[in-house]
């Protein structure tokens, strides 16, 4: 199974084909340009802000930044315990 890449630009034409006045439904789009379901509303979501206008770079890229740091921040802890209870173990058995 193959995963098409589509660009930032056909991205926003989806979008905006939603979103306008007179918007078209999600089946019409995806049947018109062959896209599954999940895929459509998942740039929904990621051009969308909570307030309903489009986000901008700039705040694509916090989010994305964002998300980043938070595993990194879950990573580190899982790392943390794990040296917790080794340090325990050895402590013990000193």
């Amino acid at each position: 199974m193959s995963r098409s890449n589509y660009d930032k630009e056909f991205k926003q034409t989806i979008v905006d084909l939603l979103c306008m006045s007179n918007p078209k439904s999600i089946d019409e789009v995806c049947k018109e340009y062959q896209l599954k379901k999940p895929t459509v509303y998942r740039w929904l979501k990621e051009f969308k802000s909570e307030t309903g206008a489009f986000k901008d770079e700039a705040t694509i890229a916090l989010e994305k930044e964002n998300r980043r740091l938070k595993k990194q921040l879950k990573d580190m802890k899982e790392e943390r315990d794990i040296l917790k209870k080794a340090v325990s173990i050895f402590s013990v058995n000193e």
